[in-house]
């Protein structure tokens, strides 16, 4: 009989579809800014917001102009996305990731800290997977060019791209593209960004998920990796470890030491199952906790992690969508986190 946990991950897999410097000394805790709202203050006065909380990390889903513009002098950290559309002429030539580079980064790079720069957001797997390696070798032989070298790009992945994750042990990457993604970064030291929702599969399959495993609540584990005699307490870290041994058969070496970065974790406050203030508030405060500790079963080390979002996005998907800020656009906060 199929294990409980083979049809829980595998669920999970479905649902997570559904959504200069490399810090390695200082682990941090960012945000990811959405300007997918009507109703949303204006950049500048968002950095100056940010400042007084203390949020010295952001990630950004496309070089925004009038956003770059206001973190100007702010010495926030920055992780800039391209745009999924445009990543097949970014992976063209030398000439379109140059005159991407000239465009979104050179202009403000002297007064942004730019660390980060994201080819694409959940693109594989799927018809726009083969643009990703190429866009990132472009873009680094563009940054290179310029003289910008302390720019580390990267993509970003959700759990789709893992053929299975139960338990982490067995996970492996099925998708060329996914494969070459990681050889190359590996060969090149440079980390991988992943997606992680427990609240998705959570809400796909709650009876075989308990809320308190998805909110870093249990205490039994919820599911031992037999094979390696692991025992997971709460569902990010299953999630998390999945990743770094599907990372491992990629390259050929357990002991890879890759780099990931959480690049979206969150849980909604409100428009669905399980979807409350009271929840969204303990798993954003237990993964904040959790990210500055001991880390994982597998990775036993703090991590960096962009908590998904810093607004209620009244113009996304109406229901959960609409509902992942940490604030509401008039800044007030949602629960206390900042």
């Amino acid at each position: 009989m199929e294990p409980i946990w083979a049809r829980l991950i595998m669920v999970m897999v479905v649902a997570l579809s559904s959504h200069q410097m490399l810090l390695t000394e200082s682990i941090g805790v960012g945000v990811n800014y959405g300007l997918n709202g009507n109703n949303l203050p204006p950049p500048a006065e968002v950095v100056n917001f940010l400042k007084t909380k203390g949020i010295s990390r952001i990630r950004i889903f496309e070089p925004y102009p009038e956003v770059l513009s206001a973190l100007r002098g702010s010495d926030i950290y920055v992780s800039v996305g391209t745009r999924n559309e445009d990543m097949a002429n970014i992976a063209s030539s030398l000439e379109a990731a140059l005159f991407w580079i000239n465009t979104h980064i050179l202009p403000y790079y002297d007064e942004v800290n730019i660390i980060w720069i994201t080819v694409g957001n959940e693109v594989i797997p799927g018809s726009d997977a083969q643009y990703v390696l190429p866009a990132i070798k472009n873009l680094y032989a563009a940054l290179a060019a310029v003289g910008l070298r302390n720019v580390i790009v990267t993509t970003v992945v959700a759990g789709t791209v893992l053929g299975s994750s139960y338990p982490p042990s067995e996970a492996v990457f099925t998708n060329y593209n996914m494969v070459d993604v990681v050889n190359y970064l590996y060969t090149e030291k440079k980390p991988l960004m992943i997606n992680v929702y427990p609240y998705f599969a959570l809400t796909s399959d709650p009876a075989h998920i308990t809320l308190d495993f998805a909110l870093f609540n249990s205490k039994e584990p919820g599911f031992v990796d037999e094979k390696v005699g692991l025992a997971y307490y709460n569902l990010f870290d299953a999630i998390f470890d999945a990743f770094l041994v599907a990372i491992a058969k990629a390259v050929g070496n357990e002991n890879h030491g890759m780099q990931i970065i959480v690049s979206e974790s969150g849980w909604p406050s409100a428009g669905g199952d399980f979807a409350t203030v009271e929840n969204a508030r303990t798993y954003n405060n237990n993964l904040k906790m959790h990210a500055m500790g001991k880390g994982t079963p597998r990775y036993q080390n703090s991590f960096d992690v962009y908590l998904f979002a810093l607004f209620n996005e009244n113009l996304k998907t109406l229901g959960v969508e609409q509902n992942f800020g940490n604030f509401y656009p008039n800044m007030e906060p949602v629960y206390p986190l900042w």
